[in-house]
């Protein structure tokens, strides 16, 4: 398979009055278009800044991210950003939906970005929406959803611009059960049925062992 996100001798510090803070040393990744990856950690273990600077959201200290063999923090800014609206999808924990804005608002946001016109921003939003079965929810503001409907919202968010790769940061840390099992497997279906990658961050070793690998942070490194 085609190698689509290289991570380089990458590390990440932060500056704690005179102490060195280091939360991610010396990071080596290869993804391939279609893997489905999990990372798993503790709380505290770098796994989320590891996600962060992957996806284009969080520079490291040192080390390069190659996204389809270009190093993305050497784009320029509007460039990085254009490359994270079309390429790569982000799913939050918390959902991160926009409250002012309906349903298919929420989930058309990255076409209008990127610059499509508002009647066919609005078309895909509604295909996408029909993919996690809420089709008859396309006026409802973010308020009168239940979490598992409002992480749903969020996914089709991540998929509506066909990005190659979506990156998802404990994708079920806030729901219950049931809904976790659903958001879990409506996002390994939606990772076949578009062909795009998958790198989920997780404590949860139910939703690991449904994908296609798994790799362990400790202390700021991939465990043996």
């Amino acid at each position: 398979m085609n190698k689509i996100l290289e991570l380089i001798n990458v590390s990440k510090h932060y500056r704690d009055g005179e102490d060195l803070l280091h939360v991610l040393k010396d990071i080596n990744l290869v993804i391939h278009q279609g893997d489905r990856l999990a990372i798993m950690g503790a709380s505290g273990s770098g796994k989320t800044t590891l996600l962060n600077i992957a996806a284009g959201l969080d520079r490291p200290s040192s080390g390069t991210i190659e996204y389809e063999g270009e190093d993305i923090y050497k784009l320029k800014d509007n460039k990085l950003s254009i490359l994270r609206n079309q390429k790569i999808g982000f799913i939050f924990q918390s959902f991160h939906l926009l409250n002012d804005l309906n349903v298919r608002d929420n989930v058309a946001l990255p076409l209008l970005i990127s610059g499509k016109n508002i009647r066919v921003a609005m078309e895909e939003a509604e295909k996408t929406l029909t993919l996690v079965n809420l089709e008859n929810k396309y006026r409802s503001l973010p308020h009168e959803l239940s979490g598992g409907e409002k992480q749903r919202v969020a996914i089709a968010r991540s998929v509506v611009n066909k990005p190659s790769i979506v990156f998802a940061d404990e994708p079920t840390g806030n729901l219950d059960n049931p809904n976790a099992s659903l958001i879990t497997s409506l996002l390994i279906k939606l990772s076949h049925e578009l062909n795009t990658t998958l790198v989920v961050v997780t404590h949860d070793i139910e939703i690991a062992d449904k994908m296609d690998k798994r790799l362990t942070i400790q202390n700021g490194t991939f465990a043996d």
